[in-house]
């Protein structure tokens, strides 16, 4: 095989393929790109048994063929060549790789033992302009829990019902929650989908204003926008209650600038992270003071005005937890609304608050 094909558009397709490969794996193929060069293009392929993501961009092939090539070592040389032509060859068991003075060969494998991409039959589908999938994502991935012992929480619950699209994400110390109210934009679902795939999902190259449709067939889901297919497992089993999670009522409210209250806390978290991340929040009239303390460097005071509802209380978090609800948010102002220091707070944008919002479980006070 051997073919030319711009540098960047190498290094932007391989970044599609190389997020659905494994970093560790008993089968070396799963550690791989599979690269296929027909039809006057280049095919990229990753997998990690689970999701496959693919990526094209055009070729100039002289001679057409298929191997496998170890994903971190491709990515890693074709990052850092200089951004113009690039050719690849096979010999013998290299694929030899040429731009500018640059010349490297890295250890090719037959193809013929890489999992090819499955057809997903469409039982049910769902289409959104990508801008706000990204968007809708972005307010609850923050969320999803690290712990794969508990497969269900490594993904995101996305329901619709006809009228109103939900995601919810929790790790079991957090619960983030994203409605969209928008009808006639696919079919009733109920499906949870794994991060990594909505990962790649959304840096797919679609414009904000263009509709993205994602099928599901009850076992996995795909995405194919022309130039890059994703396809991905969907988790098997049931999503905890999440709505016994959020408060029903509230008895203490705090609403703040919220640029103010993140810049305040990202200053706090120099030291809180010396300490479990721990702040503590205390409401004082019309300003809540932010504490943070480290055995060993110090401790650190901030203040936050605020407009008060019966918010004198003394609570405490895990700083970035806050960060990251705050982060997900677009409004100038932030509500948080408690009860009492031992129990859950909920905080909400002033702006949509009902149909965005963070669950988020207090630390203890110390």
């Amino acid at each position: 095989m051997k073919a030319t094909v711009s540098r960047k558009e190498l290094n932007d397709a391989l970044s599609i393929a190389a997020s659905a490969s494994s970093a560790r794996s008993t089968q070396p193929a799963l550690m791989s790109i599979r690269m296929t060069l027909a039809d006057g293009k280049l095919t990229l392929l990753g997998c990690d048994g689970e999701m496959w993501a693919q990526a094209y961009l055009p070729a100039s092939i002289e001679v057409e063929g298929e191997i496998c090539v170890q994903t971190r070592f491709l990515t890693e040389v074709v990052g850092a060549l200089p951004d113009e032509q690039v050719t690849l060859q096979l010999s013998g068991t290299s694929l030899v790789i040429e731009g500018g003075q640059s010349e490297w060969k890295l250890f090719a494998t037959p193809a013929d033992l890489f999992p090819g991409i499955p057809d997903v039959p469409s039982t049910g589908e769902l289409s959104l302009p990508m801008g706000l999938l990204q968007d809708s994502l972005d307010a609850v991935t923050y969320a999803v829990s690290s712990d794969t012992t508990r497969g269900v929480l490594t993904g995101v619950l996305m329901n619709y019902d006809g009228r109103t699209l939900t995601l919810v994400a929790t790790d079991t110390h957090r619960l983030a929650v994203n409605r969209v109210h928008r009808e006639g934009v696919g079919s009733d679902l109920n499906y949870i989908v794994p991060e990594k795939a909505l990962k790649t999902i959304r840096s797919l190259p679609v414009p904000g204003d263009e509709d993205i449709t994602i099928r599901f067939d009850g076992v996995r889901m795909s995405v194919d926008v022309g130039t890059a297919q994703v396809v991905s497992q969907l988790l098997d089993g049931n999503y905890p209650n999440w709505q016994r999670v959020v408060p029903s009522e509230f008895t203490r409210q705090w609403t703040m600038d919220r640029k103010e209250f993140f810049d305040n806390l990202k200053r706090a978290a120099i030291l809180a992270r010396d300490n479990s991340n721990r702040v503590t929040l205390s409401g004082q009239g019309d300003k809540v003071v932010i504490s943070a303390r480290s055995d060993e460097r110090g401790t650190a005071k901030e203040e936050v005005p605020m407009i008060s509802q019966n918010g004198d209380i003394d609570i405490a978090f895990n700083v970035k937890f806050i960060m990251d609800a705050l982060g997900s948010f677009d409004s100038e102002g932030v509500r948080t609304e408690m009860t009492e220091a031992s129990r859950s707070a909920v905080i909400r944008p002033v702006e949509n608050g009902e149909d965005r919002f963070c669950v988020v479980m207090p630390m203890a006070l110390g």
